[in-house]
Formats: C-alpha cells, sequence, structure tokens
C-alpha cells in the first residue's frame, strides 16, 4: 500500500483533487498496484510557517 505525503503551502480543494488523481495514476501505471491501495496525505503549512532562504514565503 503507497503512501504518499504532500508538504505545501494552502491550494485550493480543486487542486488537491487533481494533485491526487495524478499522483494515483502514477503509481497505478508504475507499478501495477489498485487506485485504491494507493494513499495520499497533504500536509498543508501556511505561508507565515514557511520560510526559503531565511525569508518567510509570507514576507515575498
Amino acid at each position: 500500500m503507497p503512501v504518499v505525503t504532500v508538504q505545501q503551502g494552502p491550494r485550493t480543494v480543486e487542486l488537491k483533487r487533481a494533485l491526487v488523481e495524478r499522483i494515483t495514476d502514477a503509481f497505478v501505471d508504475s507499478l501495477g498496484v489498485p487506485a485504491e491501495s494507493v494513499q495520499v496525505w497533504i500536509q498543508e503549512t501556511p505561508p507565515e510557517s514557511w520560510a526559503v532562504g531565511g525569508t518567510l514565503t509570507a514576507d515575498k
């Protein structure tokens, strides 16, 4: 049973639906596992809790 964790900033439900569909398809196509066995966990972090290069993404 593949388990995929995605860490990202907040996205719309529509974008998350498309993402998990494509991730699931990738595992089905490459590993031949049933779609029902693929779990995708999305962990969203707000911009004020994420930094790149020493700067919060909320400040960019």
